[in-house]
């Protein structure tokens, strides 16, 4: 099995160096690789403080990953935290993140690389957020009795881990030192294949989140002039083209009808081609972000969001939210709209979400199939304000209560003591 896993990821490199030219996050995943241990070892060759590895597969697991990284900033000051990628997409928008001393993208992994690599950072402490369980990094950071921790982790009866042939993955998690489980039955799906290192701590999105809510809101004053006139406002957030085929005839519908909507989209991503594509897709004039001005962005009823790093900011002015992914391969953050006390609705492939499900079964989330379904939806919740506002605050205080995770964890966290063990 170690052998079809070495040849699956060589042949998984090889493809993308093969369609680099045809793919442009192909090409960064290609292009950030190379020259990459020596970059490594050349970066961190003189450095004498200790050092806190953090690996996130992307964007949204570093998301997932950064109150604990912020915490370990604040309560080991004489740490620094090396955070690796393994997508050009989380890469690319956090390689000069302040908290993180050095970003770099995670070598592929070969039992030389892993090596090449923990020579070159020598961490104390190695934390795994959600995912990416790479056999030869774990096995070298488990042979160095380097404490090695999983957090936010969630598991599902599919997966390999708990099928007959899936010993080599079964060893992958035995590497860990700790798991910290998003819920219970994540662990009690561990524990049935024998592995005991492992507690529910719940999920550190809710105190990314909570964060984010709790901090002085960023002056944006095409925002507020956008929706200075009070009407309700929609936020769509990372829409992909299959949502705003969804999204878009219920807004012809309601603007026929004489509805006064305001709605903001942020498109999940912000090609030339798919921007294009959104203008003429949706009713009503249509603004981008890039190219508006405070005293004319009033008068449009779309504002597109074609800038990176605005979306969090976004649901502070929302009424209601749509988050896409679900028409396509999964839903994105709910929380992030949760936290500011929107009602939610999304598309039907969610059920690898907890708090969607959750969310889903106290009404204060919808899930739609068709624009119809949508549509009345939408009027629903803008004809009965009351209503409206029970479900944002449900969603509010459901975020509320998950909260803490990062707190369960950090006072666990073998930096101080000793206080981890299998």
């Amino acid at each position: 099995m170690l052998a079809v896993y070495n040849i699956a990821l060589r042949l998984y490199a090889l493809l993308l160096r093969l369609v680099a030219p045809f793919n442009s996050k192909a090409a960064q995943w290609v292009a950030g690789r190379r020259g990459l241990l020596a970059h490594i070892q050349g970066t961190v060759r003189n450095e004498t403080a200790p050092l806190v590895w953090f690996h996130c597969a992307s964007l949204g697991e570093f998301e997932q990953g950064r109150p604990l990284m912020e915490a370990v900033a604040q309560q080991y000051p004489t740490h620094k935290i090396v955070l690796t990628f393994f997508s050009p997409s989380g890469y690319s928008v956090r390689k000069n993140w302040p908290d993180a001393h050095y970003v770099f993208y995670l070598p592929l992994d070969t039992a030389a690389n892993a090596q090449a690599f923990l020579e070159a950072v020598q961490p104390r402490l190695a934390v795994f957020v959600k995912y990416e369980f790479w056999y030869h990094f774990l096995s070298a950071l488990h042979r160095r009795q380097v404490p090695t921790i999983c957090v936010s982790a969630i598991f599902r009866p599919d997966q390999a881990f708990f099928k007959p042939w899936g010993s080599l993955f079964r060893r992958i998690l035995e590497s860990f030192t700790h798991i910290f489980t998003q819920n219970e039955a994540s662990a009690e799906l561990l524990r049935g294949i024998g592995i005991r290192q492992v507690s529910v701590a719940g999920d550190t999105r809710f105190d990314t989140v909570v964060g984010t809510a709790a901090a002085p809101p960023r002056s944006l004053p095409l925002l507020e002039a956008f929706v200075a006139d009070q009407a309700p406002v929609l936020v769509v957030g990372s829409s992909w083209p299959d949502d705003i085929s969804v999204v878009a005839p219920p807004l012809r519908h309601m603007v026929a009808a004489g509805i006064t909507l305001r709605v903001i989209v942020a498109p999940h991503e912000l090609h030339e081609s798919g921007l294009r594509q959104l203008e003429a897709m949706v009713p009503g004039r249509a603004v981008r972000y890039s190219a508006a001005q405070p005293d004319t962005v009033a008068q449009a009823s779309i504002l597109i969001i074609d800038s990176i790093g605005l979306l969090r900011e976004l649901y502070r002015y929302g009424s209601i939210a749509y988050v896409g992914g679900a028409f396509g391969k999964g839903l994105h953050n709910t929380l992030e709209a949760a936290v500011f006390g929107l009602p939610l609705v999304f598309g039907p492939r969610y059920e690898k979400f907890q708090e969607a499900q959750d969310l889903v079964a106290l009404g204060s989330a919808r899930s739609v199939e068709t624009s119809a379904h949508l549509e009345g939806v939408l009027r629903e919740w803008l004809m009965d304000n009351p209503l409206r506002q029970r479900a944002g605050i449900t969603n509010r205080q459901y975020v509320l209560d998950h909260a803490g995770a990062t707190a369960a964890i950090m006072a666990a966290l073998p930096l101080a003591s000793n206080r981890m063990t299998n």
